[in-house]
């Protein structure tokens, strides 16, 4: 659940300021994500552990308003997952994760038939490494692509790289894994592990790493921003709908653009994602993109 303070600007150590309004409502960078493939047209099962507490069932209803299949959400002891996020009024927010549930490490028998059933396998650092490393080799052996989500980021992740057919870090992710002090040098560095680096640059668009070098600049779309806290979910879930739709990397890259680009221009998290028929009238506008 996310718990949510707007303020005029970032605090200072020490320092109390007065903000402007608070909010709670469903977040999780998977909740997230999968709500983003979701109202981009993608058929989504959610695999994932909320507690005993009023949080829980919020989580749950709004992923099934959304039509994802919540059979492998369970529930577990204690606390649902929360996050921090301060929102500043230039647009920016910071998050600080208190996973609870989340570390649950549970991955059942039902669990590995719902992933050798799917297309892709999408996940992110929210759950235990262990865990998401069991779940990407399962889904690697029955043939499924795997997508890794590496936020937040963190050292000892080589395994997961390995196992990643498509990695979407951010920036400071990329170079914070790569040990490279560039968004370029950093995506060349991890494309030599993992399949296809896709690493977003907010409002410079993305690029495109395969196999040591650079091979696509997707441009950004002018936007607005009033709050950038879903734009990298909504990117990768608008990006794996394309891909599971069977549409090519160049059109899923320029769909999830365009969808991050609608997700800043609104306040919230799974809230602020866009629908299909919004994304599809964003692209009869196309803007530049190039390879590189």
């Amino acid at each position: 659940m996310d718990l949510v303070v707007r303020q005029p600007r970032r605090a200072e150590p020490g320092e109390t300021l007065f903000g402007t309004d608070f909010s709670t409502g469903p977040g999780g960078k998977g909740l997230n994500q999968a709500i983003a493939a979701a109202r981009a047209g993608a058929s989504v099962r959610f695999i994932g552990a909320v507690g005993t507490d009023a949080f829980a069932e919020r989580l749950r209803d709004r992923l099934v308003a959304d039509g994802v299949d919540v059979e492998g959400l369970r529930t577990v002891p204690g606390a649902t997952g929360i996050a921090q996020i301060t929102v500043t009024d230039d647009g920016q927010n910071t998050i600080v994760v208190v996973p609870a549930a989340n570390a649950d490490r549970a991955f059942s028998v039902d669990d590995r038939a719902t992933v050798a059933a799917a297309s892709h396998l999408v996940v992110q650092l929210e759950r235990p490494i262990e865990l998401l490393e069991v779940a990407l080799r399962h889904a690697r052996d029955a043939g499924v692509t795997t997508v890794l989500t590496p936020a937040p980021a963190r050292a000892g992740l080589d395994a997961l790289l390995d196992l990643a057919d498509v990695l979407v870090p951010n920036e400071g992710e990329a170079m914070m894994l790569s040990g490279r002090d560039d968004a370029e040098s950093a995506a060349i560095e991890l494309s030599r592990r993992a399949g296809t680096v896709i690493v977003t640059l907010g409002e410079r668009g993305a690029l495109v790493a395969r196999g040591g070098a650079v091979v696509r600049h997707v441009g950004a779309r002018p936007a607005r921003a009033v709050d950038t806290t879903a734009a990298g979910d909504t990117f990768v879930g608008v990006l794996v709908a394309w891909l599971a739709d069977g549409r090519s990397l160049d059109d899923a890259l320029e769909a999830a653009v365009a969808g991050a680009a609608i997700t800043v221009t609104r306040a919230g998290a799974a809230e602020s994602m866009p629908s299909r028929d919004e994304i599809d009238r964003a692209l009869a506008s196309p803007v530049a993109t190039g390879d590189v």
